[in-house]
């Protein structure tokens, strides 16, 4: 037999034990990952700000600005969902009594020397640097599209960046950047912005203690982003869960609130 023989033999000895299942070549095994989306990382933001299910928390908010001194409210929450929420001043003593009912995106404030509830937005302020729509409702998730930007290393820790694009006019605010820490989830800080794109103010969350079963943020730290100086800070404090019956979230119920 020839070389050349010798090699065709070859060839076609191979070419027939690879049909025959002798030898068979596959592609590496690719393991299924879980893929990060902008959604799942709000999700858990919000999760980690507050409780899914009902409950109470108090909110004391101090402002501080250059040219006044400051300011002292105080503040007890319900909350059910991100959909119905009722605010009640409890300090100063001038305006105990005043409740600010949401339901959905709709706000009215109840006044005693008032008979009838007053529509309010979402986006009002309540006092200094907070927004009505800042304590009355509970997570970003209901209002905003969100799109994950970038990721940032600040600090020697990782964060997503999201981009958070108001689902209409009727939302606090209509576009907020929000910094979220990749290994925990928890919110690290905020950009709050308008229509036309000026941002408004920013916010740290500051204070991370283990309630109700979460490392949650304590502290909200609000600055005027147009006003060199004004500051906002939020204390939140003894959140628990609470049985809220829907009749509570009513505008006829608001008088009967204790």
């Amino acid at each position: 037999m020839n070389l050349y023989s010798l090699l065709l033999s070859l060839i076609t000895g191979c070419f027939l034990l690879i049909q025959g299942g002798g030898i068979s070549f596959s592609s590496p095994v690719e393991t299924d990952k879980p893929t990060i989306t902008a959604q799942s990382i709000l999700e858990k933001a919000d999760e980690i700000r507050f409780p899914r299910d009902s409950f109470q928390v108090n909110v004391a908010i101090r402002t501080t600005s250059p040219d006044r001194s400051e300011d002292l409210y105080r503040y007890q929450v319900l909350s059910k969902g991100n959909e119905n929420s009722i605010v009640m001043i409890t300090e100063p003593a001038s305006e105990r009594g005043q409740a600010i009912l949401m339901k959905g995106r709709d706000l009215w404030i109840f006044m005693p020397s008032v008979s009838q509830p007053i529509r309010l937005s979402l986006s009002q302020r309540l006092t200094g640097q907070v927004a009505n729509g800042d304590i009355a409702r509970a997570n970003f998730t209901g209002d905003y599209h969100p799109q994950l930007l970038r990721n940032e290393s600040i600090d020697d820790e990782d964060y997503y960046v999201l981009e958070l694009t108001g689902i209409d006019r009727s939302v606090t605010y209509q576009k907020v950047l929000l910094w979220v820490n990749q290994s925990s989830f928890r919110p690290y800080k905020a950009e709050f912005y308008s229509v036309s794109g000026r941002l408004l103010k920013t916010s740290r969350y500051e204070n991370f203690d283990n309630i109700l079963g979460e490392m949650r943020p304590t502290r909200i730290i609000m600055e005027d982003a147009l006003k060199s100086g004004e500051i906002s800070v939020l204390d939140y404090s003894d959140m628990k869960l609470r049985d809220l019956p829907d009749k509570i979230f009513t505008k006829d119920y608001l008088k009967r609130l204790e």
